[in-house]
């Protein structure tokens, strides 16, 4: 018998480290090569570790949410003979859906309701005489609405007790007419900020520590938008994908952008450098069940509306499946994020670093506006866009934000 100690390995180019998302297996577990025995993650990207011999589990390296670095041991396993099998090929990086570890469950604990004493003689309250209470019966009555005078006192001399209380309000009081009796609540559950989560943290943190964010809101009347968009889904050929008002916004942001190079770029901060792109790839903020991604739709300019509609509806359900390679999660140039159904007046949405720029879509509501002179109903779309200010100046972010609404609001020009 022999024990074979694997360390963690390469990963991928340039990836030094990776976070413990799950592990497969446990100690005294009997495995074969080639078994999947851990998930690690590294950027967005999870990868799945498989066995690299056949034998028994002696001991793990790290919990749920340990930081590894590529070539420490990891795992001991007790094999047959006395060689050790050889080190592993580097591990070829695809993104795989894992469920992120439950925390321990933590009981929520009750303040029960003390059980009624036996009968004793009560007394009420005479008029305008101060009742007879603890201080945290007092403190209780008031958080409760419970005016004391009312309450009958079963304690030494009237004193009133919780047990008064509760048999005041289960005995038809205004308190219990107007619903149950509510319980305080002590449980707290502890949730680690672990895997994804923590990525997200840590982006988040380091773009809006880093970037000094300045917002700019507009509305734009998108209602010949969406005349031409119900006519375009009415008119599809088999296999065009069904318009949203995305697409449409992808292709503005392409004439927007390449007018304004300066809010299409990516500012190196440590060199000092902005790179200014002619591709324009547009990052599509996707929310799954396991947290915030931005898969990229490459090339926005080379693509019609069906092509881009088509690329981004398969990168973000790829991204919501949990199949998206790296590839297809990094080299965004801008990032478009939208609120969808969920709607709202703005939002100041945080820049997805080393983007300069990135962009808040709402959703779209029949608004009653002014046009020439008469109140008519039409189709408003609120964009909320927040900029870098070391590189875009305040003037830069509103001519594109008012380049596409001008775009929006006559959507033909879109296209010439």
């Amino acid at each position: 018998m022999g024990i074979f100690a694997f360390k963690l390995p390469d990963i991928g180019e340039g990836v030094v480290e990776g976070e413990v998302v799950e592990w497969m297996v446990s100690v005294g577990d009997t495995v074969k090569e080639d078994d999947p025995i851990l998930s690690v993650m590294t950027d967005k990207a999870t990868v799945e570790i498989p066995s690299p011999t056949d034998g028994v589990v002696k001991s793990l390296v790290g919990e749920p949410g340990t930081i590894l670095a590529v070539g420490q041991v990891c795992i001991e396993f007790e094999t047959d003979g006395d060689e050790s099998p050889a080190e592993p090929e580097p591990v070829e990086e695809v993104v795989e859906e894992v469920a992120e570890p439950e925390p321990e469950p933590v009981v929520e604990e009750k303040v029960e309701a003390a059980p009624a004493p036996a009968p004793t003689p009560v007394v009420v309250a005479a008029p305008g005489a101060r009742a007879l209470a603890s201080p945290a019966v007092r403190q209780r009555a008031r958080e409760s609405g419970i005016e004391l005078s009312s309450v009958s006192g079963s304690g030494p001399a009237g004193r009133i007790t919780h047990a008064d209380l509760n048999s005041w309000k289960d005995a038809g009081s205004p308190v219990a007419a107007a619903g149950p009796s509510r319980t305080a609540l002590t449980g707290v559950t502890e949730v680690p900020v672990i895997g994804l989560r923590r990525k997200i943290a840590e982006s988040m943190t380091a773009s809006y520590s880093t970037i000094p964010h300045f917002s700019y809101f507009e509305e734009v009347d998108i209602t010949d938008l969406e005349t031409l968009r119900v006519h375009l889904n009415s008119n599809r050929t088999d296999g065009q994908p069904k318009l949203t008002y995305l697409p449409f916004i992808m292709q503005g942001l392409v004439k927007a952008l390449g007018e304004n190079p300066v809010c299409n770029a990516l500012y190196d901060d440590e060199k000092g450098v902005v790179a200014r792109h002619d591709a324009i790839h547009l990052g599509i903020a996707t929310q799954t069940d396991r947290g915030l991604y931005v898969p990229v739709v490459k090339h926005v300019e080379s693509q019609d509306i069906w092509a881009s509609a088509s690329e981004m509806q398969r990168v973000s359900q790829a991204a919501r499946d949990g199949t998206a390679g790296l590839d297809e999660l990094s080299g965004s140039t801008f990032t478009i994020t939208s609120l969808g159904r969920m709607g709202g007046l703005g939002a100041t949405p945080i820049i997805n670093k080393p983007e300069v720029g990135i962009l808040g879509v709402h959703n779209a509501v029949d608004t009653p506006v002014v046009r020439n002179g008469q109140i008519v109903i039409r189709k408003m779309l609120r964009l909320s866009s927040s900029w870098d200010h070391r590189v875009v100046d305040g003037w830069d972010g509103a001519v594109l934000v008012q380049r596409l609404k001008t775009l929006l609001e006559n959507p033909a020009t879109i296209f010439m």
